[in-house]
Protein backbone atom coordinates (compact mmCIF):
# COMPACT_ATOMS: atom_id res chain seq x y z
CA UNK A 1 0.00 0.00 0.00
CA UNK A 2 0.95 3.64 -0.45
CA UNK A 3 1.62 4.82 3.10
CA UNK A 4 3.01 8.29 2.40
CA UNK A 5 2.91 10.67 -0.54
CA UNK A 6 4.84 13.90 -1.00
CA UNK A 7 4.15 16.21 -3.96
CA UNK A 8 6.22 19.38 -4.38
CA UNK A 9 6.11 22.08 -7.05
CA UNK A 10 3.87 19.94 -9.25
CA UNK A 11 1.35 21.87 -11.41
CA UNK A 12 -0.43 24.17 -8.94
CA UNK A 13 0.62 22.18 -5.87
CA UNK A 14 3.21 23.98 -3.75
CA UNK A 15 3.76 21.08 -1.35
CA UNK A 16 1.51 18.31 -0.10
CA UNK A 17 2.49 15.69 2.49
CA UNK A 18 -0.04 12.93 3.01
CA UNK A 19 0.03 10.06 5.47
CA UNK A 20 -2.29 7.46 4.00
CA UNK A 21 -3.98 4.55 5.72
CA UNK A 22 -5.05 1.12 4.59
CA UNK A 23 -8.68 0.59 3.61
CA UNK A 24 -10.73 3.01 1.53
CA UNK A 25 -9.25 6.46 0.93
CA UNK A 26 -11.47 8.97 -0.87
CA UNK A 27 -10.52 12.28 -2.47
CA UNK A 28 -13.30 14.82 -2.84
CA UNK A 29 -13.46 18.44 -3.88
CA UNK A 30 -15.01 20.77 -6.40
CA UNK A 31 -14.38 20.31 -10.10
CA UNK A 32 -11.03 21.90 -10.96
CA UNK A 33 -9.78 21.79 -7.38
CA UNK A 34 -6.88 19.56 -8.36
CA UNK A 35 -7.97 15.98 -7.66
CA UNK A 36 -6.70 14.85 -11.04
CA UNK A 37 -3.36 16.54 -10.31
CA UNK A 38 -2.86 14.26 -7.31
CA UNK A 39 -3.67 11.22 -9.46
CA UNK A 40 -1.35 12.46 -12.22
CA UNK A 41 1.43 12.80 -9.65
CA UNK A 42 0.94 9.19 -8.53
CA UNK A 43 0.98 8.17 -12.19
CA UNK A 44 4.29 9.96 -12.62
CA UNK A 45 5.62 8.09 -9.60
CA UNK A 46 4.78 4.84 -11.39
CA UNK A 47 6.59 5.76 -14.59
CA UNK A 48 4.09 7.75 -16.66
CA UNK A 49 5.85 10.22 -18.92
CA UNK A 50 5.82 13.78 -17.64
CA UNK A 51 6.84 16.98 -19.41
CA UNK A 52 8.27 20.22 -18.08
CA UNK A 53 4.74 21.65 -18.07
CA UNK A 54 4.07 19.84 -14.76
CA UNK A 55 6.68 22.00 -12.96
CA UNK A 56 5.08 24.73 -10.87
CA UNK A 57 5.71 28.23 -12.22
CA UNK A 58 8.89 29.67 -10.75
CA UNK A 59 10.21 26.35 -9.46
CA UNK A 60 13.27 24.64 -10.99
CA UNK A 61 12.18 21.06 -10.27
CA UNK A 62 8.98 19.12 -9.61
CA UNK A 63 9.32 16.30 -7.06
CA UNK A 64 7.13 13.34 -6.16
CA UNK A 65 7.92 10.73 -3.55
CA UNK A 66 5.96 7.76 -2.27
CA UNK A 67 6.61 5.19 0.43
CA UNK A 68 5.07 1.79 -0.34
CA UNK A 69 4.63 -1.02 2.13
CA UNK A 70 4.91 -4.30 0.22
CA UNK A 71 4.13 -7.86 1.20
CA UNK A 72 5.98 -10.99 0.05
CA UNK A 73 5.98 -11.05 -3.73
CA UNK A 74 8.52 -13.29 -5.44
CA UNK A 75 8.01 -11.62 -8.84
CA UNK A 76 8.62 -8.12 -7.44
CA UNK A 77 11.64 -9.38 -5.48
CA UNK A 78 13.07 -10.89 -8.67
CA UNK A 79 12.69 -7.58 -10.53
CA UNK A 80 14.33 -5.68 -7.66
CA UNK A 81 17.19 -8.21 -7.54
CA UNK A 82 17.84 -7.59 -11.24
CA UNK A 83 18.14 -3.89 -10.43
CA UNK A 84 20.39 -4.54 -7.42
CA UNK A 85 17.81 -3.14 -5.00
CA UNK A 86 16.87 -4.69 -1.65
CA UNK A 87 13.73 -4.14 0.40
CA UNK A 88 14.23 -2.10 3.58
CA UNK A 89 11.79 -3.26 6.28
CA UNK A 90 9.35 -4.41 3.58
CA UNK A 91 9.09 -0.91 2.15
CA UNK A 92 10.05 0.86 -1.05
CA UNK A 93 10.77 4.56 -1.34
CA UNK A 94 10.04 5.63 -4.91
CA UNK A 95 10.84 9.16 -6.10
CA UNK A 96 10.72 11.14 -9.32
CA UNK A 97 12.15 14.52 -10.27
CA UNK A 98 11.52 16.51 -13.44
CA UNK A 99 13.69 19.56 -14.12
CA UNK A 100 13.38 22.48 -16.52
CA UNK A 101 15.80 20.85 -18.95
CA UNK A 102 13.26 18.07 -19.41
CA UNK A 103 15.40 15.53 -17.61
CA UNK A 104 13.61 13.02 -15.41
CA UNK A 105 15.37 11.23 -12.55
CA UNK A 106 13.71 8.19 -10.95
CA UNK A 107 14.95 6.45 -7.82
CA UNK A 108 13.93 3.35 -5.90
CA UNK A 109 15.34 3.11 -2.37
CA UNK A 110 17.92 5.69 -3.38
CA UNK A 111 19.07 3.83 -6.51
CA UNK A 112 18.68 5.70 -9.79
CA UNK A 113 16.73 3.57 -12.28
CA UNK A 114 15.62 4.03 -15.90
CA UNK A 115 11.99 4.90 -16.58
CA UNK A 116 11.29 1.42 -17.99
CA UNK A 117 12.44 -0.15 -14.72
CA UNK A 118 10.24 2.24 -12.73
CA UNK A 119 7.26 1.22 -14.87
CA UNK A 120 8.07 -2.46 -14.35
CA UNK A 121 8.19 -2.08 -10.58
CA UNK A 122 5.09 0.15 -10.65
CA UNK A 123 3.02 -2.71 -12.09
CA UNK A 124 3.44 -4.54 -8.78
CA UNK A 125 2.54 -1.54 -6.61
CA UNK A 126 -0.52 0.20 -8.03
CA UNK A 127 -3.35 -0.37 -10.47
CA UNK A 128 -4.17 3.15 -11.58
CA UNK A 129 -7.47 3.49 -13.43
CA UNK A 130 -7.34 6.16 -16.07
CA UNK A 131 -3.76 5.20 -16.94
CA UNK A 132 -4.26 1.93 -18.84
CA UNK A 133 -0.65 0.88 -18.69
CA UNK A 134 -0.96 0.48 -14.92
CA UNK A 135 -4.28 -1.34 -14.89
CA UNK A 136 -3.43 -5.04 -14.64
CA UNK A 137 -6.90 -6.18 -15.65
CA UNK A 138 -6.51 -4.39 -18.98
CA UNK A 139 -3.31 -6.32 -19.73
CA UNK A 140 -4.42 -9.42 -21.61
CA UNK A 141 -1.26 -11.24 -20.55
CA UNK A 142 -2.50 -11.07 -16.94
CA UNK A 143 -5.93 -12.60 -17.59
CA UNK A 144 -4.77 -16.20 -17.52
CA UNK A 145 -2.96 -15.62 -14.22
CA UNK A 146 -6.09 -14.08 -12.71
CA UNK A 147 -8.23 -16.99 -13.90
CA UNK A 148 -5.81 -19.58 -12.49
CA UNK A 149 -5.67 -17.77 -9.15
CA UNK A 150 -9.47 -17.54 -9.03
CA UNK A 151 -9.83 -21.26 -9.85
CA UNK A 152 -7.05 -22.43 -7.52
CA UNK A 153 -5.08 -23.87 -10.43
CA UNK A 154 -1.69 -22.32 -9.73
CA UNK A 155 -0.03 -25.58 -8.62
CA UNK A 156 -1.37 -27.47 -11.68
CA UNK A 157 -0.13 -24.68 -13.91
CA UNK A 158 3.33 -24.99 -12.32
CA UNK A 159 3.32 -28.72 -13.12
CA UNK A 160 2.61 -27.91 -16.76
CA UNK A 161 5.32 -25.26 -16.70
CA UNK A 162 7.84 -27.83 -15.45
CA UNK A 163 6.99 -30.17 -18.34
CA UNK A 164 7.38 -27.32 -20.82
CA UNK A 165 10.80 -26.45 -19.37
CA UNK A 166 11.93 -30.05 -19.91
CA UNK A 167 10.64 -30.04 -23.50
CA UNK A 168 12.43 -26.79 -24.24
CA UNK A 169 15.67 -28.15 -22.77
CA UNK A 170 15.45 -31.27 -24.97
CA UNK A 171 14.72 -29.16 -28.05
CA UNK A 172 17.61 -26.85 -27.32
CA UNK A 173 19.98 -29.79 -27.05
CA UNK A 174 18.67 -31.23 -30.31
CA UNK A 175 19.16 -27.90 -32.02
CA UNK A 176 22.69 -27.68 -30.65
CA UNK A 177 23.78 -31.08 -32.01
CA UNK A 178 21.63 -31.25 -35.12
CA UNK A 179 23.64 -28.77 -37.13
CA UNK A 180 24.60 -29.20 -40.76
CA UNK A 181 26.98 -32.00 -41.70
CA UNK A 182 29.81 -29.74 -42.87
CA UNK A 183 29.88 -27.76 -39.64
CA UNK A 184 29.77 -30.97 -37.62
CA UNK A 185 32.73 -32.34 -39.61
CA UNK A 186 34.75 -29.19 -38.97
CA UNK A 187 33.90 -29.39 -35.29
CA UNK A 188 34.91 -33.06 -35.15
CA UNK A 189 38.28 -32.31 -36.81
CA UNK A 190 39.00 -29.55 -34.32
CA UNK A 191 37.97 -31.61 -31.28
CA UNK A 192 40.00 -34.59 -32.51
CA UNK A 193 43.11 -32.42 -32.97
CA UNK A 194 42.68 -30.85 -29.52
CA UNK A 195 42.10 -34.16 -27.75
CA UNK A 196 45.03 -35.88 -29.52
CA UNK A 197 47.42 -32.98 -28.94
CA UNK A 198 46.71 -33.00 -25.23
CA UNK A 199 46.83 -36.81 -25.00
CA UNK A 200 50.15 -36.97 -26.91
CA UNK A 201 51.76 -34.68 -24.34
CA UNK A 202 51.24 -37.31 -21.57
CA UNK A 203 50.96 -34.63 -18.94
CA UNK A 204 50.80 -35.32 -15.25
CA UNK A 205 49.79 -32.87 -12.57
CA UNK A 206 52.75 -31.03 -11.02
CA UNK A 207 55.07 -31.89 -13.90
CA UNK A 208 55.84 -28.27 -14.75
CA UNK A 209 57.01 -27.54 -11.20
CA UNK A 210 59.17 -30.67 -11.17
CA UNK A 211 60.79 -29.68 -14.47
CA UNK A 212 61.48 -26.14 -13.34
CA UNK A 213 63.20 -27.47 -10.23
CA UNK A 214 65.31 -29.92 -12.25
CA UNK A 215 66.22 -27.13 -14.68
CA UNK A 216 67.36 -24.99 -11.78
CA UNK A 217 69.68 -27.76 -10.57
CA UNK A 218 71.14 -28.48 -14.00
CA UNK A 219 71.72 -24.81 -14.75
CA UNK A 220 73.71 -24.50 -11.51
CA UNK A 221 75.48 -27.90 -11.59
CA UNK A 222 79.02 -26.49 -11.65
CA UNK A 223 78.33 -24.09 -8.79
CA UNK A 224 76.72 -26.86 -6.73
CA UNK A 225 79.60 -29.28 -7.42
CA UNK A 226 82.25 -26.77 -6.37
CA UNK A 227 80.39 -25.91 -3.22
CA UNK A 228 79.91 -29.59 -2.34
CA UNK A 229 83.64 -30.29 -2.93
CA UNK A 230 84.72 -27.45 -0.71
CA UNK A 231 82.28 -28.43 2.02
CA UNK A 232 83.45 -32.06 1.87
CA UNK A 233 87.10 -30.99 2.03
CA UNK A 234 86.42 -28.73 4.98
CA UNK A 235 84.80 -31.58 6.84
CA UNK A 236 87.23 -34.41 6.13
CA UNK A 237 89.92 -33.97 3.45
CA UNK A 238 91.99 -30.95 4.51
CA UNK A 239 95.08 -32.59 6.07
CA UNK A 240 95.46 -31.73 9.71
CA UNK A 241 92.87 -28.95 9.55
CA UNK A 242 89.60 -30.62 8.56
CA UNK A 243 86.68 -30.49 10.93
CA UNK A 244 86.87 -34.25 11.30
CA UNK A 245 90.59 -34.16 12.26
CA UNK A 246 90.10 -31.35 14.76
CA UNK A 247 87.11 -33.05 16.35
CA UNK A 248 89.10 -36.36 16.53
CA UNK A 249 91.93 -34.62 18.35
CA UNK A 250 89.49 -33.03 20.76
CA UNK A 251 87.76 -36.36 21.37
CA UNK A 252 91.09 -38.10 22.16
CA UNK A 253 92.00 -35.39 24.68
CA UNK A 254 88.56 -35.53 26.27
CA UNK A 255 88.90 -39.30 26.65
CA UNK A 256 92.13 -38.82 28.67
CA UNK A 257 90.52 -36.15 30.84
CA UNK A 258 87.37 -38.22 31.52
CA UNK A 259 89.46 -41.19 32.70
CA UNK A 260 90.87 -38.93 35.41
CA UNK A 261 87.76 -36.80 35.95
CA UNK A 262 84.53 -38.80 35.25
CA UNK A 263 82.44 -35.61 35.50
CA UNK A 264 83.27 -34.94 31.82
CA UNK A 265 82.07 -38.35 30.65
CA UNK A 266 78.81 -36.92 29.24
CA UNK A 267 80.71 -34.23 27.35
CA UNK A 268 83.09 -36.84 25.99
CA UNK A 269 80.10 -38.90 24.70
CA UNK A 270 78.52 -35.83 23.14
CA UNK A 271 81.76 -35.03 21.31
CA UNK A 272 81.99 -38.60 20.05
CA UNK A 273 78.41 -38.29 18.71
CA UNK A 274 79.26 -34.99 17.03
CA UNK A 275 82.31 -36.58 15.39
CA UNK A 276 80.11 -39.39 14.03
CA UNK A 277 77.63 -36.83 12.64
CA UNK A 278 80.37 -34.87 10.89
CA UNK A 279 81.72 -38.01 9.28
CA UNK A 280 78.18 -38.99 8.14
CA UNK A 281 77.62 -35.50 6.73
CA UNK A 282 80.93 -35.70 4.90
CA UNK A 283 79.87 -39.03 3.37
CA UNK A 284 76.53 -37.60 2.20
CA UNK A 285 78.21 -34.59 0.65
CA UNK A 286 80.53 -36.90 -1.29
CA UNK A 287 77.53 -38.90 -2.57
CA UNK A 288 75.66 -35.66 -3.46
CA UNK A 289 78.69 -34.46 -5.41
CA UNK A 290 78.88 -37.74 -7.31
CA UNK A 291 75.21 -37.43 -8.32
CA UNK A 292 75.54 -33.94 -9.79
CA UNK A 293 75.09 -34.32 -13.51
CA UNK A 294 76.78 -31.95 -15.96
CA UNK A 295 74.27 -32.84 -18.74
CA UNK A 296 73.57 -30.04 -21.28
CA UNK A 297 71.47 -32.47 -23.31
CA UNK A 298 69.07 -33.06 -20.42
CA UNK A 299 68.78 -29.32 -19.81
CA UNK A 300 67.79 -28.87 -23.45
CA UNK A 301 65.17 -31.61 -23.11
CA UNK A 302 63.67 -29.87 -20.09
CA UNK A 303 63.50 -26.54 -21.91
CA UNK A 304 61.73 -28.20 -24.84
CA UNK A 305 59.27 -29.95 -22.51
CA UNK A 306 58.46 -26.73 -20.66
CA UNK A 307 57.87 -25.00 -24.00
CA UNK A 308 55.41 -27.72 -24.95
CA UNK A 309 53.55 -27.30 -21.66
CA UNK A 310 53.52 -23.50 -22.02
CA UNK A 311 52.13 -23.80 -25.56
CA UNK A 312 49.33 -26.04 -24.29
CA UNK A 313 48.58 -23.58 -21.48
CA UNK A 314 48.18 -20.73 -23.98
CA UNK A 315 45.56 -22.76 -25.87
CA UNK A 316 43.75 -24.85 -23.27
CA UNK A 317 44.16 -23.55 -19.73
CA UNK A 318 46.30 -21.82 -17.14
CA UNK A 319 47.27 -25.03 -15.34
CA UNK A 320 48.01 -28.63 -16.24
CA UNK A 321 44.78 -29.60 -14.44
CA UNK A 322 42.80 -27.29 -16.72
CA UNK A 323 44.55 -28.65 -19.83
CA UNK A 324 43.74 -32.24 -18.87
CA UNK A 325 40.09 -31.28 -18.15
CA UNK A 326 39.87 -29.52 -21.53
CA UNK A 327 41.10 -32.67 -23.24
CA UNK A 328 38.52 -34.80 -21.44
CA UNK A 329 35.71 -32.45 -22.47
CA UNK A 330 36.95 -32.41 -26.06
CA UNK A 331 36.92 -36.22 -26.14
CA UNK A 332 33.38 -36.24 -24.71
CA UNK A 333 32.14 -33.69 -27.26
CA UNK A 334 33.84 -35.64 -30.04
CA UNK A 335 32.14 -38.82 -28.83
CA UNK A 336 28.78 -37.01 -28.78
CA UNK A 337 29.27 -35.90 -32.38
CA UNK A 338 30.44 -39.35 -33.47
CA UNK A 339 27.31 -40.83 -31.90
CA UNK A 340 25.17 -37.95 -33.14
CA UNK A 341 22.42 -40.06 -34.65
CA UNK A 342 22.12 -42.19 -31.52
CA UNK A 343 21.81 -39.11 -29.30
CA UNK A 344 19.28 -37.49 -31.63
CA UNK A 345 17.17 -40.64 -31.47
CA UNK A 346 17.30 -40.66 -27.67
CA UNK A 347 16.32 -36.99 -27.51
CA UNK A 348 13.50 -37.47 -30.02
CA UNK A 349 12.09 -40.30 -27.95
CA UNK A 350 12.33 -38.19 -24.78
CA UNK A 351 10.60 -35.27 -26.48
CA UNK A 352 7.82 -37.58 -27.65
CA UNK A 353 7.30 -38.85 -24.08
CA UNK A 354 7.25 -35.33 -22.62
CA UNK A 355 4.83 -34.06 -25.25
CA UNK A 356 2.49 -36.96 -24.47
CA UNK A 357 2.60 -36.03 -20.77
CA UNK A 358 2.04 -32.38 -21.64
CA UNK A 359 -0.98 -33.19 -23.81
CA UNK A 360 -2.69 -34.89 -20.85
CA UNK A 361 -1.73 -32.31 -18.19
CA UNK A 362 -2.37 -29.23 -20.33
CA UNK A 363 -5.73 -30.54 -21.52
CA UNK A 364 -6.84 -31.30 -17.95
CA UNK A 365 -5.73 -27.81 -16.91
CA UNK A 366 -7.60 -26.28 -19.86
CA UNK A 367 -10.81 -28.12 -19.02
CA UNK A 368 -10.57 -26.97 -15.38
CA UNK A 369 -10.05 -23.41 -16.57
CA UNK A 370 -13.08 -23.51 -18.86
CA UNK A 371 -15.25 -24.82 -16.05
CA UNK A 372 -14.00 -22.09 -13.71
CA UNK A 373 -14.51 -19.47 -16.45
CA UNK A 374 -18.25 -20.23 -16.54
CA UNK A 375 -18.52 -19.72 -12.79
CA UNK A 376 -16.41 -16.55 -12.98
CA UNK A 377 -18.70 -15.11 -15.67
CA UNK A 378 -21.77 -15.74 -13.50
CA UNK A 379 -20.20 -14.03 -10.49
CA UNK A 380 -19.03 -11.03 -12.53
CA UNK A 381 -22.48 -10.54 -14.06
CA UNK A 382 -24.07 -10.63 -10.58
CA UNK A 383 -21.61 -7.98 -9.42
CA UNK A 384 -22.31 -5.83 -12.48
CA UNK A 385 -26.07 -6.10 -11.88
CA UNK A 386 -25.50 -4.71 -8.37
CA UNK A 387 -23.56 -1.86 -9.96
CA UNK A 388 -26.47 -0.81 -12.20
CA UNK A 389 -25.17 -2.74 -15.22
CA UNK A 390 -27.83 -5.43 -15.24
CA UNK A 391 -27.66 -5.89 -19.00
CA UNK A 392 -23.90 -6.39 -19.08
CA UNK A 393 -22.54 -9.79 -20.01
CA UNK A 394 -19.07 -11.15 -19.31
CA UNK A 395 -17.12 -14.09 -20.65
CA UNK A 396 -13.63 -15.54 -20.78
CA UNK A 397 -12.66 -16.07 -24.41
CA UNK A 398 -10.46 -19.12 -25.05
CA UNK A 399 -8.18 -19.65 -28.03
CA UNK A 400 -5.77 -22.43 -29.00
CA UNK A 401 -3.59 -21.35 -31.93
CA UNK A 402 -2.49 -24.20 -34.15
CA UNK A 403 1.20 -25.04 -34.50
CA UNK A 404 1.72 -28.13 -36.67
CA UNK A 405 5.52 -27.98 -36.45
CA UNK A 406 6.29 -27.27 -32.80
CA UNK A 407 2.93 -27.76 -31.08
CA UNK A 408 1.59 -30.48 -28.80
CA UNK A 409 -0.72 -33.06 -30.36
CA UNK A 410 -4.11 -33.33 -28.63
CA UNK A 411 -6.41 -36.37 -28.74
CA UNK A 412 -8.54 -34.41 -31.24
CA UNK A 413 -5.67 -34.62 -33.70
CA UNK A 414 -4.88 -30.91 -33.53
CA UNK A 415 -1.32 -29.75 -32.87
CA UNK A 416 -1.62 -26.56 -30.82
CA UNK A 417 0.87 -24.01 -29.59
CA UNK A 418 1.93 -24.24 -25.96
CA UNK A 419 3.82 -22.15 -23.43
CA UNK A 420 4.76 -22.40 -19.77
CA UNK A 421 1.12 -21.51 -19.03
CA UNK A 422 -0.29 -24.42 -21.05
CA UNK A 423 -2.25 -24.49 -24.30
CA UNK A 424 -4.74 -21.70 -23.59
CA UNK A 425 -4.79 -18.07 -24.60
CA UNK A 426 -7.57 -16.28 -22.73
CA UNK A 427 -9.00 -12.79 -22.76
CA UNK A 428 -11.71 -11.22 -20.62
CA UNK A 429 -14.51 -9.83 -22.79
CA UNK A 430 -17.68 -7.88 -22.03
CA UNK A 431 -20.86 -6.71 -23.71
CA UNK A 432 -22.16 -3.74 -21.73
CA UNK A 433 -25.54 -3.37 -23.42
CA UNK A 434 -28.21 -5.61 -24.89
CA UNK A 435 -27.65 -6.54 -28.51
CA UNK A 436 -23.93 -5.67 -28.44
CA UNK A 437 -21.16 -8.07 -29.36
CA UNK A 438 -18.56 -9.07 -26.83
CA UNK A 439 -15.53 -6.78 -26.82
CA UNK A 440 -12.13 -6.97 -25.09
CA UNK A 441 -11.98 -5.00 -21.84
CA UNK A 442 -9.50 -2.57 -23.41
CA UNK A 443 -12.16 -1.51 -25.93
CA UNK A 444 -14.77 -0.50 -23.34
CA UNK A 445 -15.07 3.21 -24.04
CA UNK A 446 -17.04 4.61 -21.09
CA UNK A 447 -14.87 5.58 -18.14
CA UNK A 448 -17.69 4.84 -15.71
CA UNK A 449 -18.34 1.42 -17.23
CA UNK A 450 -14.66 0.54 -17.22
CA UNK A 451 -14.29 1.56 -13.58
CA UNK A 452 -17.31 -0.48 -12.50
CA UNK A 453 -16.06 -3.46 -14.49
CA UNK A 454 -12.73 -3.17 -12.73
CA UNK A 455 -14.47 -2.94 -9.35
CA UNK A 456 -16.59 -6.01 -10.06
CA UNK A 457 -13.62 -8.03 -11.28
CA UNK A 458 -11.35 -6.87 -8.48
CA UNK A 459 -13.98 -7.79 -5.92
CA UNK A 460 -14.05 -11.35 -7.24
CA UNK A 461 -10.40 -11.81 -8.15
CA UNK A 462 -8.94 -10.07 -5.10
CA UNK A 463 -7.65 -13.28 -3.55
CA UNK A 464 -5.31 -13.83 -6.48
CA UNK A 465 -4.17 -10.23 -6.89
CA UNK A 466 -0.91 -9.12 -5.28
CA UNK A 467 -1.08 -5.42 -6.20
CA UNK A 468 -1.38 -3.52 -2.93
CA UNK A 469 -3.12 -0.32 -4.11
CA UNK A 470 -5.99 0.22 -6.53
CA UNK A 471 -6.89 3.74 -7.65
CA UNK A 472 -10.33 4.44 -9.13
CA UNK A 473 -11.12 7.68 -10.91
CA UNK A 474 -14.55 8.53 -12.36
CA UNK A 475 -16.08 5.37 -10.92
CA UNK A 476 -19.21 7.38 -10.15
CA UNK A 477 -19.75 8.53 -13.73
CA UNK A 478 -23.33 7.94 -14.75
CA UNK A 479 -24.54 6.49 -11.44
CA UNK A 480 -26.32 7.78 -8.39
CA UNK A 481 -28.85 6.91 -5.72
CA UNK A 482 -28.83 3.34 -4.43
CA UNK A 483 -26.35 2.22 -7.09
CA UNK A 484 -23.83 4.65 -5.65
CA UNK A 485 -24.43 3.15 -2.20
CA UNK A 486 -23.79 -0.34 -3.59
CA UNK A 487 -20.58 0.89 -5.26
CA UNK A 488 -19.46 2.33 -1.92
CA UNK A 489 -20.22 -0.94 -0.17
CA UNK A 490 -18.30 -2.98 -2.70
CA UNK A 491 -15.33 -0.65 -2.53
CA UNK A 492 -15.35 -0.81 1.26
CA UNK A 493 -15.49 -4.60 1.09
CA UNK A 494 -12.63 -4.76 -1.40
CA UNK A 495 -10.61 -2.30 0.70
CA UNK A 496 -10.20 -4.93 3.39
CA UNK A 497 -7.89 -6.86 1.05
CA UNK A 498 -6.01 -3.89 -0.41
CA UNK A 499 -5.78 -0.14 -0.22
CA UNK A 500 -8.35 1.63 -2.41
CA UNK A 501 -7.91 5.27 -3.38
CA UNK A 502 -11.01 6.70 -5.02
CA UNK A 503 -11.69 10.09 -6.54
CA UNK A 504 -15.42 10.65 -6.26
CA UNK A 505 -18.12 13.31 -6.54
CA UNK A 506 -20.73 11.25 -4.72
CA UNK A 507 -21.37 11.54 -1.00
CA UNK A 508 -22.78 7.99 -0.96
CA UNK A 509 -19.35 6.60 -1.89
CA UNK A 510 -17.29 9.03 0.23
CA UNK A 511 -19.32 8.11 3.32
CA UNK A 512 -17.67 4.66 3.33
CA UNK A 513 -14.14 6.09 3.50
CA UNK A 514 -11.68 5.05 6.18
CA UNK A 515 -9.69 8.18 5.34
CA UNK A 516 -11.38 11.17 3.69
CA UNK A 517 -9.12 13.68 1.94
CA UNK A 518 -10.43 17.04 0.78
CA UNK A 519 -8.81 18.71 -2.22
CA UNK A 520 -9.23 22.46 -2.41
CA UNK A 521 -7.91 25.33 -4.51
CA UNK A 522 -7.11 28.68 -2.98
CA UNK A 523 -5.14 31.87 -3.62
CA UNK A 524 -2.12 32.56 -1.45
CA UNK A 525 0.13 35.54 -2.02
CA UNK A 526 -1.47 36.22 -5.37
CA UNK A 527 -0.88 32.64 -6.57
CA UNK A 528 -3.28 29.73 -6.99
CA UNK A 529 -2.40 26.54 -5.18
CA UNK A 530 -4.01 23.19 -4.41
CA UNK A 531 -4.07 21.79 -0.90
CA UNK A 532 -5.00 18.32 0.33
CA UNK A 533 -5.90 17.55 3.94
CA UNK A 534 -7.48 14.78 5.98
CA UNK A 535 -10.92 15.58 7.39
CA UNK A 536 -12.16 15.06 10.92
CA UNK A 537 -15.65 13.66 11.58
CA UNK A 538 -17.25 17.12 11.79
CA UNK A 539 -15.35 18.30 8.70
CA UNK A 540 -16.56 15.23 6.81
CA UNK A 541 -20.13 16.15 7.69
CA UNK A 542 -19.66 19.61 6.22
CA UNK A 543 -17.87 18.28 3.10
CA UNK A 544 -20.52 15.63 2.39
CA UNK A 545 -23.31 18.13 3.02
CA UNK A 546 -21.80 20.38 0.38
CA UNK A 547 -21.50 17.43 -2.00
CA UNK A 548 -25.22 16.64 -1.75
CA UNK A 549 -26.00 20.29 -2.46
CA UNK A 550 -26.86 21.45 1.06
CA UNK A 551 -26.96 25.10 1.98
CA UNK A 552 -24.87 26.49 4.80
CA UNK A 553 -26.88 26.29 7.99
CA UNK A 554 -29.22 23.56 6.76
CA UNK A 555 -29.23 21.30 9.78
CA UNK A 556 -31.49 18.76 8.07
CA UNK A 557 -28.89 18.13 5.37
CA UNK A 558 -26.12 17.74 7.93
CA UNK A 559 -28.28 15.37 9.94
CA UNK A 560 -28.92 13.30 6.83
CA UNK A 561 -25.17 13.17 6.20
CA UNK A 562 -24.50 12.05 9.78
CA UNK A 563 -27.03 9.28 9.34
CA UNK A 564 -25.34 8.24 6.10
CA UNK A 565 -21.95 8.12 7.80
CA UNK A 566 -23.34 6.09 10.68
CA UNK A 567 -25.11 3.73 8.29
CA UNK A 568 -21.89 3.24 6.31
CA UNK A 569 -19.92 2.52 9.48
CA UNK A 570 -22.58 0.05 10.63
CA UNK A 571 -22.58 -1.70 7.25
CA UNK A 572 -18.79 -2.05 7.30
CA UNK A 573 -18.95 -3.54 10.80
CA UNK A 574 -21.64 -6.05 9.80
CA UNK A 575 -19.83 -6.95 6.57
CA UNK A 576 -16.62 -7.57 8.50
CA UNK A 577 -18.43 -9.87 10.93
CA UNK A 578 -19.99 -11.79 8.04
CA UNK A 579 -16.57 -12.18 6.43
CA UNK A 580 -15.17 -13.57 9.68
CA UNK A 581 -18.07 -16.01 10.00
CA UNK A 582 -19.65 -14.23 12.98
CA UNK A 583 -23.44 -14.02 12.98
Amino acid sequence: MLSHLTIQDFAIIDRVDLDLTSGLVTLTGETGAGKSIVIDAVGGLLGNRLGVDVIRAGAPVARIEGIFEVSDNSELTAVLDELGISLDDDSLIVSREINRAGRSIARINGHAVPLAALQKVGHFLVDLHGQGEHLALLRVAEHLRFLDSYAGLVSRREQVSHLVEQIQAVRQERAAIDRDQRERARQMDLLKFQAEEIAAAHLHIGEDEELRQERLLLANAEKLANAADLAHQALSEAEGSSASDRLGQAAALLHEISRIDPSLADDQQALDLLLDQVEELSRRLRQYRERIDFNPGRLEEIEERLNVIQSLKRKYGNTIEEIILFGEKARQQLDDLIHHDERVAVLAEREHELLAELAVSALELSEARQSAAVQLAREVERELADLNMANARFRVDFARPLDPDQGVLLPSGEAVRFSSAGIDQVEFQVATNLGEEYKPLVRVVSGGETARLMLALKNILSRGDTVGTLIFDEIDAGIGGQTAVVVGQKMASLARQRQIICVTHLAQIASFADLHLAVAKSTVGGRTQTTVRALSWDERVEELAAMVGGQAGQSSVREHVRESLQAAAAWKSRDLLVERGVR
